[in-house]
């Protein structure tokens, strides 16, 4: 092994969170050193994987505040102006309608301009690095697999190999006081740290691809609860080049349904979303590839311990249906260097058990709810049976003749906490934001 290099943070996992988490400690004044098995070249230019990330507003607020906002091209930003969710087929009952104006309840003042934002996951990948690469104390060590991690009593270690063909440098150990796994929901470190997580196979897989069509989608996302199948359909800004406006489609079914449609030629896959969609958005058309995903949701029994700690998906991996995954992360983010900088503040060791407590618990507080909520969604609205059928219907009806309802779901949406909640006693708000 050659002589340790150390710093104040080690990182697996070169994501989106890995990266937003590097700069911002670094912008705290830490220290971090990234560890990721790709090649500096794939993570400045991501390929596009048709993954399309609807953002808050405290999420746009702290890639503002970390600098790869800026970095976003004009078409890679969209506004998610109101959302309908639909059960059944579409016309066939009342969809629940969410937009700015919802959150609002008696005492709030101004509503924001949109519920959220979308952009393309390959751009946050993109603008992640690009800013990770120019921060002084983020070192990016790249086409890197990690071997080994361990928490000793002084410090966390992560051995770790180069993975270029004819790549002889020898295998580097490296140290530091903290270690974060942020590589994906099925972390290798994760497990190699000794950290169990609860996973939920959905038995489903999500496919995800971009059309184009005729009318505008006035900004308006659509999540139609079919009977066998999942249809979101999320505005996008119009083809730069082309001026047609755009379209993210996520359907989700079952694995075999899921399979016959990824078989299916461009022309009838399409013809099969826009029935499904009841051509509100006129004519459509497949841009680009498909692509399939298996759903699997993941929660970990801890977000950290003794000089480690789990970041975004490796953490906490969601079902996309409420848009949570990355937002979730990012609020990790904030959260974990504002317990590493409160640990400095009070002359802590930042990889001690109790310094990374104050993240753990108030990460799980935000997430767990979330999570369930998130999970018991699906489950209902994946539920052919009558009684199910009957129950999801009763659900929307009373969220739409509910405003107080409406301000706390859109509030969830968007990050925002209505004036109902703020009135409320701190403790009972907290309580109602996390439950």
């Amino acid at each position: 092994m050659t002589t340790p290099h150390h710093s104040d943070v080690l990182i697996v996992g070169a994501g989106p969170a890995g990266l937003s988490l590097a700069i911002s400690l670094a912008q705290a004044g830490f220290t971090a050193t990234v560890v990721e098995q790709q090649s500096d070249s794939a993570l400045a230019q991501p390929a596009p994987d048709g993954r399309e990330i609807a953002l808050t507003h405290p999420s746009r607020a702290t890639l503002q505040r970390l600098g790869s906002w800026a970095h976003l091209a004009d078409h890679e930003v969209g506004q998610i102006a109101e959302a309908q969710v639909h059960d059944g087929p579409l016309g066939r009952h009342s969809a629940l309608q969410l937009n700015a104006a919802s959150g609002t309840h008696s005492g709030d003042t101004a509503a924001p301009g949109a519920l959220g934002f979308i952009v393309p996951n390959h751009a946050l990948r993109r603008t992640a690095h690009t800013v990770a690469a120019c921060t002084p104390g983020v070192r990016l060590l790249t086409s890197t697999q990690v071997t080994r991690v361990a928490t000793l009593p002084g410090h966390a270690e992560l051995d770790c190999v180069p993975t270029a063909p004819g790549d002889h440098t020898t295998p580097q150990r490296l140290t530091a006081p903290l270690l974060v796994a942020a590589d994906s929901r099925f972390s290798a470190t994760r497990r190699q740290l000794g950290l169990g997580a609860q996973m939920t196979d959905f038995g489903r897989t999500v496919i995800v691809c971009r059309m184009r069509h005729t009318l505008p989608h006035g900004g308006v996302a659509h999540e139609c609860f079919g009977y066998d199948r999942t249809l979101a359909v999320l505005p996008l800004p119009d083809d730069p080049q082309e001026g047609h406006a755009l379209c993210s489609v996520v359907v989700t079914a079952g694995a075999a349904d899921a399979a016959a449609l990824m078989a299916q030629s461009p022309e009838a896959f399409t013809a099969q979303v826009q029935a499904q969609f009841s051509d509100r958005l006129g004519p459509m058309a497949l841009v680009g590839e498909r692509y399939a995903y298996p759903l699997v949701a993941v929660y970990a029994q801890r977000f950290a311990g003794h000089r480690c700690a789990l970041l975004g998906d490796a953490a906490v991996g969601m079902h996309p249906v409420t848009a949570h995954g990355y937002n979730l992360g990012l609020a990790g983010v904030e959260r974990l260097t504002a317990a590493l900088v409160s640990a400095r503040q009070r002359g802590q060791d930042i990889g001690s058990a109790d310094a990374l407590a104050l993240y753990a618990q108030g990460h799980h507080r935000h997430a767990w709810p979330i999570y369930q909520g998130t999970n018991a969604i699906v489950r209902l609205y994946t539920d052919a049976r009558p009684v199910p059928r009957l129950l999801r219907q009763l659900v929307l009806q009373g969220a739409r003749r509910l405003p107080p309802l409406q301000a706390a779901i859109v509030g969830q949406l968007t990050g925002q906490t209505p004036a109902w909640m703020r009135m409320l006693a701190p403790g009972q708000a907290a309580g109602l934001r996390n439950g």
